[in-house]
Formats: C-alpha cells, sequence, structure tokens
C-alpha cells in the first residue's frame, strides 16, 4: 500500500461534499416524529381496517395465543398485506430471521406468479401478483448453511421459518425505488429444533409470563393475564472514513485493529463525552432516525460517546422481542445509511486498542397487561410488597445462575472489554443502591419497616432528598434515592435492572433469554414459598410476605455489591464470596452445560438437551473461528505489508549510510545508525514472533471443537499479542511516508 493512496483517503475524507435528505413535510411545515413514526409498518390498525370483523377477530385471538391461525384467516392477512406493501411499491417479501450468526437472514421472493387457465381447449398462461396464507406462515431455507451445534448433518438441508405474529411487518427500501416486505419469523430444523435466536426469546417470554402471573394471583391479582419482560437496548458504536477503513485489511476482516498505537491526545481529555457531533456524523444518525422512525423503532436518543469517533443510540423500552428485532434493525439502518455517508459504523466491541470499547447495555424489567411495571418501587419501597417480591427473586436468579449470565455475555471480541476499566468484570454481581440495599437490611434484621414514616423509630434510614444548588434562578431539585453505578454488570437503576455487560455486536436476545429463565425459576420458588407460608388463608399477610422476602433476601446477599466493580478489592472480595470469576470466554461457555443451569433451561422448556449441547458447540466453534480469522488477518498484514516497509526502509538507511561511509564522513556517529540498529533488532523479533504464529496457526486448524476454541483462547491471543506489540514498537521507528496502513489518528480524526 503506498503513502499516497493514504494521504488520497485522507484528504478525501475531510473534502468530500456532505449527503443531504430532504425531511419529510406536513404541509409547509417538517413532520414531527410522531407523523413520520410507523409509516412503514404494517400495523393491527392497518389491519382492521382491511378485514372484515370477524376475520380481524380471529386474527387477535391468535395473536394471544387463544387458538390456532387457520388457512382463511391466514389468507385473507396475506391478501391485506401483499396490497398494502405493492401500494408502496413493494415487488418481493421475505421472511426475515436471526440464525445464530449475530445478525439476520432473508431470502426474497418476488410477488409475481403464473397462472395457467384453459378456455375452450387452450391453454394459456400470464401473469398475476399473489402472496397466499401459506406463503406468510411458512418458507423453507437451506437449514444445513447455518450454524446447528451438530443437530444437523450437512446433508439434511430442510429448516422453515415460520411467522411471529408478535411482531408486525414492514417494507424497506430495495433496489430501483423498489421496497420488500420483511415478515419477522422464527427458524426451526425439520423435526422443530430452534435454530435461531427468536424461538427461545418466545419460549422464555411465555414462561417468564407464566411464572409472574402465578405469583400476582397468589398476592390476589386477578386481573393480570400475561406479563413481559420490557428492554431498552442502549447501541454503542464508531463510526470512521469509509475510505480510510477500506486500507485497513484488518478492520474489514475482522472488525477491529489488529495492529496500531493511540496517537498522542485521544480520550484523555474527557472532551468528547456528550460533546457536539461532527456534522457529517450527525447527519448520518439523523438519516438513520428517519428510516427507523418509518419502521416504527422508537430510537430516543443520541450522543457523543467516550472514545473520538464512537456514538451512541438508544430507543424507549418495549416488549422484549420486538425491542431486539428493533435492535437489529437499527444496527443494520446504521450500517445501510453509513455507506451513503461514506462512513464505516464498527460494532466490534473493541475496534481500537488503548480507547473505550463498546457495549450495548441492555436494561430489563418486567410488566404487567395493565400497564405496570413489576420493578417500579414507588416512592416507598419498603411498604410496596409486590416490588420486593419481584425484586427478590431477581436477585435470587442471579445468584443462583450468574454463570448462565457470564455465559449470555461472552464472546472473543467481548474479551476484549469485560473487566478493563470501561466495563464490569467478568464477576456477576448486582448493584441496588444505598435506599434498596437498606430496605432488604432492614427486612432481613426484623426491622418495622412499616414505621419508615415515623424516622424517629429510625427503622429504614436513608430516603430521598431535595437538592439545593443555592442559585437563585435555579430551582430545587429532587434527587434520585439512589445513585448509579456503572462498574456493575447488572445495577438498579431507578425501576428496572441495567445488564450493563452485553457486547455491542451481540444479538441482545441471548442474555435476555438466559435471564428470563433465571428470574422465571426464582419467581416459581417464591411463589411456593409464598403458598406454604399463607397456608390456607385466601391470600398472603404482610408478615407472610416478609418473611419470604427475608428468607430470599439473605439466601442472595452474596451477589449484591455496591462498591467499585473495576477494583482489586472486589476481585479479593468476590473469591471470598465464592463469586466465579470468569475471564474467558470458553470457560464462561461450559457454564450452559452444567448441570443447574442446563437443567434450568429443560425443566422450563425454554431449550431441550439438544438445544443446549447445540448452542454450547455453535459458541465454542465460533470462538475459535473469529480467532483463527484474526490470526490469519495479521500473519498477511505483517508478511505483506509490515515487515517488507520495516525492510525497505531499513535498506533506505542502510544505503544512507554506505553513502555516508562512501564519501569518507563521520558516518559511525550518524543517529541513522541508533535507528537502524533499533529497527534491526525488533524486525528479528517480530519475525520470530510471527513464525511463532504461524505455527500456532497450523497447529489450531488441525483442531475442532474444545480443543480448537481453548488452544485460540490461550496459546494463540498470547502469540497475538506478542507480534502486534513488535508491529507497533516498529511502527515508532519506521518513517510515516513508508508505513504501509492508515494509523488510528488517520482512523480516529
Amino acid at each position: 500500500m503506498s503513502q499516497s493512496a493514504r494521504i488520497d483517503a485522507t484528504q478525501t475524507s475531510v473534502s468530500r461534499a456532505g449527503r443531504s435528505v430532504e425531511w419529510p413535510k406536513t404541509g409547509n411545515r417538517l413532520a414531527t416524529g410522531s407523523e413520520i413514526f410507523g409509516q412503514n409498518v404494517f400495523t393491527l390498525k392497518t389491519l382492521q381496517s382491511a378485514l372484515p370483523k370477524p376475520v380481524y377477530a380471529r386474527f387477535v385471538q391468535q395473536i394471544k395465543g387463544r387458538q390456532s391461525l387457520d388457512r382463511p384467516t391466514a389468507d385473507a392477512v396475506a391478501h391485506a398485506v401483499r396490497v398494502w406493501a405493492q401500494e408502496r411499491g413493494a415487488s418481493h417479501f421475505t421472511h426475515w430471521f436471526q440464525p445464530q450468526t449475530g445478525t439476520t437472514a432473508e431470502k426474497h421472493d418476488s410477488f409475481l406468479t403464473l397462472k395457467t387457465v384453459f378456455s375452450g381447449g387452450i391453454e394459456e398462461t400470464y401473469a398475476i401478483d399473489a402472496f397466499s396464507g401459506s406463503q406468510l406462515l411458512q418458507s423453507e431455507p437451506d437449514a444445513s448453511s447455518f450454524p446447528n451445534g451438530g443437530m444437523r448433518s450437512t446433508f439434511e438441508a430442510r429448516g422453515y421459518t415460520i411467522w411471529d405474529t408478535t411482531s408486525p411487518m414492514f417494507i424497506r427500501q430495495g433496489p430501483h425505488g423498489t421496497s420488500v416486505l420483511y415478515v419477522p419469523s422464527v427458524f426451526i430444523g425439520y423435526n422443530g429444533e430452534a435454530l435461531d435466536e427468536k424461538t427461545i426469546l418466545l419460549r422464555s417470554s411465555e414462561v417468564l409470563s407464566n411464572s409472574a402471573v402465578r405469583l400476582l394471583q397468589v398476592l390476589g391479582d386477578r386481573e393480570t393475564k400475561r406479563v413481559y419482560a420490557t428492554l431498552g437496548t442502549e447501541q454503542e458504536f464508531f463510526l470512521i472514513d469509509r475510505g480510510i477503513y477500506n486500507l485497513r485489511p484488518d478492520l474489514k476482516i475482522t472488525g477491529r485493529t489488529l495492529i496500531g498505537t493511540v496517537p498522542p491526545k485521544h480520550q484523555q481529555l474527557e472532551d468528547h463525552y456528550f460533546g457536539q457531533m461532527p456534522s457529517r456524523v450527525l447527519a448520518a444518525i439523523a438519516e438513520a432516525e428517519l428510516e427507523l422512525y418509518k419502521l416504527g423503532v422508537p430510537i430516543k436518543t443520541r450522543h457523543n460517546e467516550v472514545a473520538p469517533a464512537q456514538f451512541e443510540m438508544a430507543p424507549i423500552f418495549e416488549e422484549a422481542s420486538v425491542a431486539v428485532d428493533h435492535n437489529l434493525l437499527t444496527m443494520e439502518t446504521l450500517h445501510q445509511v453509513a455507506h451513503r455517508h461514506n462512513l464505516k459504523v464498527l460494532f466490534h466491541e473493541k475496534p481500537f486498542a488503548g480507547v473505550n470499547g463498546s457495549g450495548k447495555h441492555c436494561n430489563w424489567s418486567m410488566s404487567t397487561d395493565q400497564g405496570d411495571n413489576l420493578l417500579d418501587p414507588t416512592l416507598k419501597p419498603e411498604t410496596n410488597y409486590r416490588f420486593l417480591l419481584f425484586l427478590v427473586a431477581t436477585l435470587d436468579g442471579l445468584y443462583k445462575h450468574g454463570g448462565l449470565l457470564r455465559a449470555a455475555i461472552a464472546s472473543a471480541s467481548n474479551e476484549h472489554r469485560l473487566g478493563a476499566n470501561e466495563a464490569p468484570p467478568g464477576i456477576v454481581s448486582a448493584f441496588l443502591g444505598e435506599h434498596l440495599t437498606e430496605v432488604l437490611d432492614a427486612i432481613e434484621e426484623n426491622r418495622d419497616v412499616r414505621n419508615f414514616s415515623q424516622p424517629h423509630l429510625q427503622t429504614v434510614k436513608v430516603g430521598g432528598t431535595v437538592l439545593d444548588l443555592k442559585v437563585s434562578t435555579l430551582p430545587q431539585i429532587a434527587r434520585d434515592l439512589t445513585d448509579r453505578n456503572r462498574t456493575s454488570p447488572f445495577a438498579f437503576t431507578g425501576n428496572k435492572f441495567e445488564f450493563r455487560a452485553v457486547g455491542s455486536k451481540q444479538s441482545p436476545s441471548l442474555p435476555v433469554v438466559l435471564l428470563n429463565a433465571a428470574v422465571s425459576a426464582s419467581l416459581n420458588a417464591v411463589t411456593e414459598a409464598l403458598i406454604a407460608e399463607k397456608g390456607s388463608k385466601p391470600e398472603p399477610s404482610i408478615e407472610d410476605i416478609l418473611t419470604v422476602v427475608r428468607r430470599f433476601t439473605a439466601a442472595s446477599k452474596l451477589i449484591r455489591f455496591e462498591g467499585n466493580g473495576y477494583s482489586q478489592e472486589w476481585v479479593d472480595e468476590a473469591a471470598k464470596r465464592g463469586l466465579p470469576n470468569i475471564k474467558s470466554a470458553p470457560v464462561a461457555f461450559k457454564q450452559l452445560l452444567e448441570e443447574h443451569n442446563a437443567q434450568l433451561l429443560q425443566s422450563l422448556g425454554i431449550m431441550s438437551a439438544e438445544e443446549v449441547h447445540s448452542r454450547y458447540h455453535i459458541l465454542m466453534e465460533k470462538y475459535a473461528k473469529d480467532l483463527l480469522i484474526e490470526a490469519n488477518t495479521l500473519k498477511n498484514m505483517v508478511s505483506q505489508g509490515v515487515l517488507p516497509a520495516a525492510f525497505t526502509y531499513r535498506k533506505d538507511l542502510a544505503d544512507f549510510l554506505a553513502t555516508q561511509k562512501a564519501l569518507g564522513l563521520d558516518f559511525e556517529n550518524s543517529p541513522e545508525i541508533g535507528v537502524y540498529t533499533k529497527l534491526t533488532a525488533v524486525a528479528k523479533e517480530l519475525q520470530a514472533s510471527s513464525d511463532k504464529l504461524n505455527s500456532l496457526i497450523s497447529q489450531l486448524e488441525k483442531l475442532e471443537g474444545d480443543e480448537a476454541a481453548e488452544l485460540a483462547g490461550t496459546e494463540l491471543t498470547v502469540a497475538m499479542e506478542d507480534t502486534r506489540s513488535k508491529v507497533d514498537t516498529l511502527e515508532s521507528y519506521i518513517s510515516d511516508k513508508a508505513w504501509p496502513y492508515p494509523k488510528y489518528t488517520e482512523l480516529l480524526f
């Protein structure tokens, strides 16, 4: 790669004209977000206006799970959605699903079909547009070409995508002004095995609902028929110039830089966080928001993140299964829109060494079909007994199955971020804050929390306060009951838990599935304990509830930690408590096979034994493959770019010194000799490191399964880091003109 290519890409990045997009208008003014929202979504309201009342009523009953979808209803819905989609330019439809690849998949089929008629003994064929109920309900992609973890043989290709009626259909822009109708779907094997992320998510949601409703019924709630997990995903990402990105093979192939040193200024001044967005970035994100509004994705927030070139978008909370769909749509839309602005979006958890990486904070709670948030403590959590029961059930699930949640966030890419003073450590713990901690402590110590309104009794010692800023023009503000803790992997933040350790690149589905499973089991345990306490009484008394809360508070107390999760003191304290500190992904994946974890998933009907083992093997295989791809990419960059640059620059130095010697000049005291000597030594070390890396690659390519993952996670990663350190040292010795790849300064600024 020539220096001119780097210069051209850098100059183009700052001189390129920006892309302008016309915002929709309503009359003579710009349309508001609410006016744009959901334009490209086939809503229930749209369907209701297109169907006869009895047909629509049957469909609604099916969505609620009260009857199966019959063929006439499916045909009616298919016809209605086809007409709606084609009025908006749709030429094709696709079953949109989520295989275990970390992204989505789609196969487009046109509405065009041929119809043959016979008239007077003459056969005539003509083209029509059609979309049948059977086409809406299911499709058949090739299941053998997606990860299956051994549940399918290579020659067994049949698999099915099935319409998920709980997630609305929508249209997206296609080529040449056309659009495509997207049908959200699940993906299963020939024998019904879950081959995707969504099937298990829907199963876990149903299990959570059943467990929560049962507990509510014991408490006397006869109105709630359904409880669902809510989810809000804060999506972090980097945006860099696409031209410069194209000159970095590591970014193109692996999503992260395998070589490179941080520039003198990066994030240490803390001036990028919440700073003014670069105009080009703001234009891209605003266009992405416009596309997402039309798709019914409720994007609420955008801002600069900590590292240079790092940003975040976050939505309003939704039902978890829809929120996962919308998060994946957000990632896909950002990817497409960034290209239109000649930018590249990076979702890797650690694309640049030395600056903060990216996460996907999953804000999780539980809500009823009556609109109640079950994790809302209200103003007096100490007497909100329903809240306390759901709180301790969540903590109990986290304590008993924290290993599952650690497995949910494990990946080759997230290993670079976890525990690196920018993300929670590999120790799973929960943060509640001063107020809730005091409430649970008071209950455990048998203090009468009901007398909170009488401070002289010293029952619960903390509460909300008002802050006076001592500025006459500023009002007093209400201070929250508790501060936040960004070092906790599972922190309570007002009326929800924030699962902060999820990686930015991964689908939020598996973390939510395993969290739903753990909490469901503990809700069942809490319900059984409450039934035992109340005995023959129609409903449990306050004392019955407090007895159960006390028991589960004491049992799960070790999982609670209020301090600095980044500190060595916490690592030491967690070890004393017996909490595992899992530092590598392969070890984390094995938590899926731990008997009590695997039994949990199987007993709840979320995954079969075969599906648990399948997912374990897929995760292990992907981990090894990810690292092998990185190692091969690094090997090629060293052999084809870095070492040739070092040898060329070394030759230039040698030629200069030889010329000085030939001219009889004092070349022995020339400063070039020092550079030549250092360059030679590091180049030799790099050659040795590269040879060792190549040897490990050859060894790894012969292995499979656990052996491959374990070798990749130990020796290969060490060899890659050693090789990188030599390359990064060479970067400081070789002239900028001779360096073959764009540097961090060009990528981040």
